[in-house]
């Protein structure tokens, strides 16, 4: 059955709240003029799009983000999504690359737009310019020179799979010959470091 628009549009400003701080009175200064397309833009972003679960969070942003650069929307929907998608969980650097990326497919002027309009984003919220690794370059950094269990894991394990899973924190299946991992690592960055590393072997 499919649920009314209203009842999705107050999902997705509850949504948008918990994102944003402030996220209600943004969305109801934005749509000031012509509520009406909030509710339908709210309602489909945040209150259907967010929820389905076939991506996560941080890769539905990333998306997001690629397909506003692509369109070469530099006003309100990327400052929006750039804040989304750090509320979501990608890095600064992640954003950064997804500009990057998208530059190979969309045009070097739409990238270039959108790097502008960034270097405001960053400096009103306070980021570092440019910014710190992503968590993934500074873990696979990390690997290139392991040492201690870590590299008695992946001595074991030699082939890795990779992926951040938030801002601060990266996972590190390590494989051998097996289709299943034989140890996970679970890292732990801030800014360029690898804090700590948490070995997690099956039983």
């Amino acid at each position: 059955m499919t649920e009314p628009m209203a009842d999705l549009h107050d999902r997705g400003r509850e949504n948008f709240a918990g994102l944003v701080e402030g996220g209600k009175a943004r969305l109801d200064a934005l749509f000031a003029t012509v509520p009406a397309l909030g509710e339908l833009a709210v309602g489909t972003v945040y209150g259907h799009l967010h929820e389905r679960p076939a991506l996560d969070a941080r890769t539905r942003e990333a998306a997001t983000l690629a397909a506003i650069v692509a369109a070469g929307m530099v006003g309100p929907p990327l400052s929006v999504h750039f804040r989304t998608g750090l509320a979501s969980g990608l890095s600064p650097a992640e954003v950064c690359e997804v500009v990057v990326q998208t530059a190979a497919f969309a045009g070097f002027p739409r990238a270039v737009s959108a790097a502008d309009q960034l270097n405001r984003l960053f400096e009103g919220h306070g980021l570092p310019i440019p910014p710190p690794p992503s968590p993934r370059e500074v873990v696979l950094a990390h690997l290139a020179a392991p040492d201690g269990e870590v590299a008695e894991v992946l001595a074991e394990f030699p082939r890795t799979e990779v992926q951040a899973t938030g801002p601060d924190r990266v996972l590190v299946s390590c494989f051998g010959d097996d289709a299943v991992p034989g140890a996970v690592l679970h890292c732990a960055v801030d800014g360029s470091d690898v804090t700590s590393i948490t070995v997690f072997r099956p039983r």
